[in-house]
């Protein structure tokens, strides 16, 4: 009959496995730790204290003179630091262009903008304005006439000077200069009263609003008229013979003694 060997016998009970930690930081806290008391001897089985593992002796490294030293680690961190700083400085002037740009932008829509407000409501005035022109020939017409009076009159002048306050102005006197752009001629004489082309009748008045000429004012043109051309003065004219023995002159005495 054959026996099985086993193992565990001629062995004595198993050791327990102890675990110390020598940390002096403690690794939850931070701290460090108090130094722990020596052990005290147990009950067992003596063993020899394991021996602490040698320290290796560091020799000291004489250090490298900079003049021989080549670019290291410390070059490289300052390359990378100044193209960051490039490369930031670079986005900043890009980033300050598109700002300024926009804002020039943002100024000249505002100018538009205003100045389309503007011309549109100018627009409304010249349109309501020139509705009311016939109006106003009416109050002329009536004033020329003498029947612009008591309640009527204050009505029309303060009509009146509401619209011009707004902006408008006529213009189409006795006197001034033709200019074919705001003057409609439907009349024209001469005279040599005149220096040149002269408005010398109004038969409707023009109306201008800011810049825009609403109508052109309705009128007689007198252009000059040079005046008949002087007679020649007589120089070689000649002497009257005296007659009924009446005496020559002094100038026609010395005349004939000069013949």
């Amino acid at each position: 009959m054959t026996g099985r060997y086993d193992e565990t016998e001629g062995r004595g009970p198993e050791e327990p496995v102890v675990v110390r930690d020598r940390r002096r930081i403690d690794p939850l806290t931070g701290e460090v730790r108090p130094a722990a008391p020596a052990a005290e001897p147990q009950d067992g089985p003596k063993h020899a204290a394991p021996s602490e593992d040698p320290v290796d002796t560091v020799e000291p490294v004489e250090p490298v003179p900079a003049t021989h030293a080549g670019p290291g680690l410390g070059d490289s961190i300052v390359d990378d630091s100044v193209t960051v700083a490039t490369g930031l400085e670079k986005e900043l002037a890009e980033r300050t262009a598109d700002l300024q740009r926009l804002q020039a932008e943002y100024a000249n829509y505002r100018k538009r903008v205003d100045r389309d407000r503007e011309q549109v409501v100018a627009g409304a005035k010249a349109s309501v304005i020139d509705d009311l022109l016939p109006l106003l020939d009416d109050l002329e017409r009536a004033e020329q006439h003498g029947d612009l009076t008591g309640a009527f009159k204050a009505v029309g002048e303060k009509l009146v000077g509401s619209l011009q306050r707004s902006g408008l102005e006529p213009f189409g006197a006795e006197g001034e200069p033709f200019d074919p752009s705001v003057h409609q001629a439907v009349q024209h004489s001469t005279s040599p009263d005149v220096a040149g082309p002269t408005v010398t009748t109004v038969m409707r008045r023009g109306y201008r609003f800011g810049e825009r000429v609403l109508r052109a004012a309705m009128v007689g043109v007198t252009d000059h008229e040079p005046g008949a051309a002087p007679a020649p003065a007589a120089q070689d004219a000649p002497v009257d013979p005296p007659v009924g023995g009446e005496l020559p002159l002094e100038g026609e005495l010395f005349d004939e003694n000069n013949r």
